[in-house]
């Protein structure tokens, strides 16, 4: 099935990566932010919202990253290059992403940067929406959000626009196993 889905996502101009451990994978976020040039001054700051991958890992090597912010607020995300958040589901036959996307900053974070990191537990994956739509519980999640590669139009005189109505760049990071380093 991620076989399927990485294929589907990098139809639509999604970037798709993989990592057995959450210590694998926060060691490319480092790496992604430093080569993205976050830093601290507007237009180059990184947002991330609360995700249970952050209570899984050593904040330590994001914090020092300077611009970096995990207190997301509707400014500070707006002037971001850079937005992560957790997703809970992918869906293998279209390369969409699914959130709840209830809590405000995971919706800020996005949406407003022009690059959202989406996280993904790989056993978040999904062969289609019959099977997203049987895990769901509406009385949890009172706003889901559904992400198909990055921001597109062809609205504007019938021309495709990237990052007209949200982020130029999706870049998708799966993680085996949540659990740290094992």
């Amino acid at each position: 099935m991620f076989e399927q889905f990485k294929a589907k996502a990098e139809g639509v101009s999604a970037e798709v990566h993989r990592f057995s451990t959450a210590a694998e994978a926060l060691a490319f976020l480092v790496g992604f932010l430093q080569g993205e040039g976050v830093a601290d001054l507007a237009g180059q700051y990184g947002v991330f919202a609360a995700c249970p991958f952050l209570n899984q890992v050593d904040r330590t090597s994001l914090a020092a990253i300077p611009g970096l912010s995990f207190e997301v607020t509707r400014e500070r995300a707006a002037a971001a290059k850079v937005g992560i958040s957790q997703v809970d589901w992918a869906l293998a036959d279209t390369g969409t992403l699914a959130q709840d996307a209830t809590a405000i900053d995971k919706r800020l974070v996005s949406t407003l940067p022009s690059i959202h990191v989406a996280l993904v537990e790989t056993s978040g994956l999904r062969p289609d929406m019959r099977a997203l739509l049987a895990d769901i519980r509406p009385e949890q999640a009172a706003y889901l959000a559904m992400i198909t590669g990055p921001s597109r139009t062809a609205d504007i005189e019938r021309v495709l626009t990237i990052g007209a109505h949200g982020p130029e760049r999706l870049v998708i990071v799966f993680i085996d196993r949540m659990g740290g380093s094992n």
